[in-house]
C-alpha cells in the first residue's frame, strides 16, 4: 500500500519563492497541513472537524471586534 502524501499547494499561496505556500495533503480519512517552508511540521485533523472549523469560522463565531 502507498502511504505516500501528495500535497497540493493553496491557490492564495502568493507565488514567492517557493517556500510561502499553505500545503494540503488528504487520505480518505484524514487532512494534513503543512507551510512549504517547514514542511516536517504537519497539522493532521479529519474531516469531519475540519469541516465544523470552516462553518464556524464563515458564520462569524470565532470573531473578535
Amino acid at each position: 500500500m502507498d502511504h505516500t502524501l501528495h500535497w497540493q499547494k493553496s491557490t492564495f499561496s502568493d507565488g514567492g519563492e517557493g517556500d510561502t505556500c499553505v500545503e494540503l495533503a488528504a487520505t480518505p480519512t484524514t487532512l494534513h497541513l503543512r507551510e512549504s517552508d517547514d514542511p516536517a511540521t504537519q497539522l493532521t485533523t479529519g474531516t469531519a472537524s475540519l469541516a465544523h472549523l470552516i462553518r464556524g469560522l464563515k458564520s462569524g463565531r470565532f470573531a473578535t471586534n
